[in-house]
């Protein structure tokens, strides 16, 4: 989830979008599930589901701690609910894995709010498939909730060489917005970032209106084979890129950096970059708790693809 640029939307691709539209995973013989998460249990499943504990703000400068307590992320009637609050928390000033090299690994940050990031890494990934999320995304200035993927082993460098899948991303939904048709922000984004290491990175990013996202749940989804990635809302596509757009300093091989496998991240994000300097500026501090609600997550995909293979072996059960 890092600070894309925000692009002109794409005309062509927002006037396609349409709500209640069955996805091709629900009705297509071709596809079959693989991994899913139905929250129909009374709490979140460990054997799915990681948390960061850190107050770090992902490179963005977000203003969150991240917890893995039951006020920022637990489940009810049936949805997974990711919880944003406005409170004082002090935390790990770097994220678990940065902390072995730090200067100071056991340095502490103090913020003025709390949330959840949640993750299958060390659980489940996968290379290839359709990833779909039912989701109600929170509206506010200042809230920036996000749907992606991170490789679940750097193996051509460190970000974002090895790459990076931005499902789903949107920035202070239904705040006053000149350019949106209804007056609220209403835009979505779906973005890669690849190339070399930061700061040589690059990104391929497209944003569409989509004002139905500010009521109800939605299902944001992603197809992604060897060499094209479609974003989806609804079933309906919104953006395409293809394997001739991106690329990685950590190989030539055709596809790299997305032809390894990916592990899913589920936040809601307070501040930062994008969402601070956009729209109405920084955070509205009213309103709060502010809530990202999942009913459920879906991965797909065809016959006995290399995509299953590599989520057998990141989680530990191939040979």
């Amino acid at each position: 989830m890092s600070s894309p640029a925000w692009p002109r939307p794409a005309l062509a691709a927002s006037l396609a979008l349409l709500c209640g539209a069955v996805p091709a995973s629900a009705g297509t013989p071709d596809w079959r599930l693989v991994w899913s998460d139905e929250f129909d249990g009374k709490r979140i499943d460990p054997a799915h589901w990681g948390f960061e504990d850190d107050c770090w703000g992902g490179g963005n400068d977000e203003r969150q701690c991240y917890t893995a307590s039951l006020d920022n992320a637990r489940i009810e009637d049936g949805h997974l609910v990711i919880t944003a609050r406005r409170q004082i928390a002090n935390g790990p000033a770097l994220p678990r894995r940065q902390r072995r090299d730090a200067v100071d690994p056991a340095a502490t940050v103090t913020r003025g709010f709390t949330s959840a990031r949640l993750t299958t890494r060390g659980k489940a990934a996968w290379r290839f498939g359709r990833i779909e999320v039912r989701a109600r995304l929170p509206q506010g200035q200042g809230l920036w909730p996000a749907i992606w993927l991170l490789p679940e082993r750097d193996g051509y460098g460190p970000w974002a060489a090895s790459g990076e899948i931005d499902l789903l991303e949107a920035v202070n939904l239904g705040v006053p917005c000149a350019d949106c048709a209804g007056g609220r922000e209403d835009r979505i984004l779906g973005t890669l970032h690849f190339g070399k290491p930061w700061p040589g990175n690059a990104q391929a990013s497209t944003t569409v209106h989509a004002p139905e996202v500010l009521d109800g749940f939605h299902t944001f989804a992603i197809e992604w084979t060897a060499d094209r990635i479609e974003w989806q809302i609804d079933g309906r596509p919104y953006a395409e890129r293809s394997a001739n757009e991106w690329w990685s300093s950590g190989s030539q091989a055709p596809g790299a950096p997305f032809d390894r496998p990916f592990h899913l991240i589920l936040n809601l994000a307070v501040g930062g970059r994008l969402a601070e300097g956009r729209n109405l500026g920084g955070i509205d501090p009213a309103g709060f708790p502010k809530r990202l609600e999942i009913d459920w997550v879906r991965v797909w995909q065809k016959g006995d693809s290399p995509g299953k293979r590599a989520e057998e072996r990141a989680s530990g059960k191939g040979h």
